[in-house]
């Protein structure tokens, strides 16, 4: 996958999960994509190579740095919390999809009840905003 259709999978697929505002708190050169007033995903560029920073769990972002060369540990972030993409042979559209819903839903999950726009925890549930959006 090439820079340009990793920044455009990303933000498609930032833009389409529930209650996303798009901001630019860095400058006109860094999009960055909020839930609930939290940060889940950036799309920038570093030294002209685009880049998607995005929350993950440790353990498989740790994971994603080992066996994928396009992955690496957050560029400017806890390089515990936050991964980066770039382009490459390896990097594919379903995986940063993926990884943009887990980067949301991470975020969703750390927020009280009452603010999310969608709790993962209840996959299940077929009421409240988003429940018709289907399986991933």
């Amino acid at each position: 996958m090439d820079g340009e259709a990793l920044h455009e999978v990303a933000i498609r697929t930032a833009t389409a999960l529930p209650a996303v505002e798009e901001t630019q708190p860095f400058g006109p050169d860094a999009l960055v994509y909020k839930v609930v007033g939290k940060m889940f995903a950036m799309v920038t560029e570093v030294r002209g190579t685009p880049i998607v920073n995005l929350k993950c769990a440790p353990a498989h972002g740790a994971a994603l740095v080992r066996d994928h060369a396009e992955v690496t540990p957050g560029w400017h972030m806890s390089k515990r919390h936050w991964i980066t993409l770039a382009p490459g042979d390896g990097m594919h559209e379903t995986m940063v999809e993926d990884l943009v819903a887990n980067s949301w839903e991470l975020v969703v999950a750390g927020l009280p009840r009452a603010r999310r726009p969608l709790d993962p925890t209840r996959r299940g549930d077929a009421s409240g905003p988003g429940a018709d959006r289907g399986p991933r």
